[in-house]
This record gives C-alpha cells, structure tokens and sequence, in this order.
C-alpha cells in the first residue's frame, strides 16, 4: 500500500509579515523552511510545490526579507523564512531580520517542525549550529535537507551525508538529515513524506486532546 502523501501542489500564497504580529491567527500547524541565504531555500519550496515561482529565487541571495506564509489546507502552513547569513545588507537591517526571525521561532505556538537547509558542500556553520541547538531546546522535529547534492558525485555525497548525520546525532534524535536537489529531485518525495507525517500526526493529537476534554 502506498504511502499517503499531500497535494503540495495546491499551497497559495496567503500572505508576508515582517514581523508575528501582523500574520493570522495562531492555530493550526506550521512547517517552516529556515537556511542560510545561498542554501536553496526557495529552489526547494519551488520544487516541492511544483510551482516555479511560488516562492522567489534571487541570484542575489538575502532579499527575502519578510515571513512567507502559504496555505496548504485550512490549518495546515508553509512558512518561507528569512534567510540568515551573510547578505548584502545593511547590518541595522540584517541585525532586524535576525530579531524577526528568532521572535517566530521561539513564540509562535503553531511552528511543529523545522526544515533546515543547508548546502552539502558546506554545512554546520555557526548560524547552522544555533538553529539545530535551538530546535533541540524546544523539541521540535527537523528535517536537515544537504542542498544542491547534484554538484558531488554519489560517493562523496553518500561520505558527506554520513558525516552530517553523525556530527548532528549528539543533539538527539529529533534530526533527520537528508541529501537533496532541486535540480535533479533527489530527496524530493522523502520531503514531501516528512511534512505529510508531521501534518498528519499532529492533526491526531488534536484530536485525542480534543476527545480526552469531552
């Protein structure tokens, strides 16, 4: 029997918030994609949705500067991040963006799992480092995708993969790592089994809370 897996194909465009106070109600659940400015964070949202322009790719990395939002189903979000780095901007910008983004990841109640993006051939940078210690800190789930694995052959990619997977497995088991190409859609179907699992499974919770209440 086959795996059941959402249309990610339907998600529209809702809207963009600079900051938690001016995106909808805080119900329902949230995935969201966070990565460095480079990591291919658009690329990969693109692909999943099989919507080329859904959210925009820049050859200058860092002009996503607002929070994303894109519906799914009703209660069920994507979330487009702001990309963190080191983007052409001014530090008074870059240091506002930072603010925004670590106030959506520490207070919004709806945020159930974490896609991390970073690029294969140079992952776990510092900023890498703080987004998976945090995650850990509030137990959400994270899908860690290694982007734009096309550029190594199989056997460095494979030798890469291994070693992510172990330098991240001392912040416990709530990481997945996974290799991944927009490019050649490697890895695309494991994303798209992840987020049904963490959309679907947290919709039964809702429903045993909501039982256990009657």
């Amino acid at each position: 029997m086959d795996k059941q897996v959402l249309n990610f194909r339907k998600v529209h465009f809702v809207t963009s918030a600079p900051d938690i106070r001016h995106l909808p109600n805080d119900g329902g659940v949230e995935i969201a994609f966070a990565g460095r400015s480079n990591a291919g964070k658009s690329s990969a949202l693109n692909t999943l949705t099989q919507q080329k322009n859904l959210a925009r790719t820049s050859k200058t990395p860092g002009r996503t500067q607002l929070i994303n939002l894109f519906e799914l189903e009703p209660g069920k979000r994507l979330v487009d991040l702001p990309g963190y780095g080191y983007a052409q901007v001014p530090l008074e910008m870059k240091i506002k963006w930072q603010k925004n983004l670590a106030e959506y990841l520490q207070r919004r109640e709806s945020l159930k799992g974490l896609v991390i993006l970073m690029d294969i051939r140079h992952p776990l940078k510092e900023t890498d480092q703080n987004m998976l210690e945090w995650s850990a800190h509030r137990k959400l789930p994270v899908l860690l995708l290694l982007t734009k694995a096309d550029k190594l052959n199989p056997g460095p990619r494979k030798t890469q993969l291994l070693k992510v997977r172990k330098d991240v497995a001392a912040l416990g088991d709530h990481i997945r790592v996974e290799a991944f190409s927009s490019l050649n859609n490697i890895g695309v179907e494991t994303l798209a089994e992840v987020l049904t699992d963490w959309y679907l499974s947290d919709q039964v919770e809702d429903i045993a809370h909501e039982e256990s209440a009657e």
